[in-house]
């Protein structure tokens, strides 16, 4: 690049600042909602404008131009993750302790309730056992028993009946 040339190109990037950097501000701005990250990205725009025509670049119209730079670093920022310290999340109310009391609660009551099973009459116990324990379906049950899924079903809802009143009880 000759002196002459790098003349012109500091000629017409400070002309192009002059006239386009208020605009290119209030665009920016009304983008992104960040007085100091939309003059960055201004700044980062002239600095790319600067870089491309350095490279040898030709631009026909340098308004169209720098929005169009502009506007491609604004989308860049909006695709950029976001994080947040977790003071700023604290001072928001976020808080890092969980409640797992209701599950432990959970998980105890089903325990007593699995206890209970005992305490069925013998063929109810068995179905309970086969369902919930093992985890078997009907049709798995009445291969296993030889009965049909329909007594199984009507022996699992007896029991489950039976099961409720004595957990109720206890």
């Amino acid at each position: 690049m000759t002196e002459r040339e790098r003349i012109q190109m500091n000629t017409t990037m400070t002309l192009a600042y002059r006239d386009h950097q208020s605009g290119l501000c209030k665009h920016s701005f009304f983008k992104v909602n960040n007085r100091q990250l939309s003059e960055d990205l201004v700044q980062d725009t002239f600095m790319k404008t600067w870089n491309y025509l350095i490279k040898g670049g030709k631009i026909d119209t340098m308004k169209a131009f720098l929005y169009h730079a502009l506007n491609c670093l604004i989308i860049d920022e909006y695709r950029k993750r976001k994080t947040t310290s977790l003071d700023t999340l604290l001072d928001n109310g976020f808080s890092l302790g969980s409640d797992d009391s209701e599950h432990l609660v959970d998980v105890l009551d089903g325990k007593s309730a699995f206890l209970l099973i005992a305490h069925l009459p013998e063929k109810y116990q068995k179905v309970m056992r086969m369902r919930f324990t093992q985890n078997l379906s009907l049709s798995e049950m009445s291969l296993v028993t030889g009965e049909t899924k329909n007594a199984l079903a009507v022996q699992i809802h007896r029991g489950l009946e039976k099961l409720k009143l004595l957990y109720n009880f206890v």
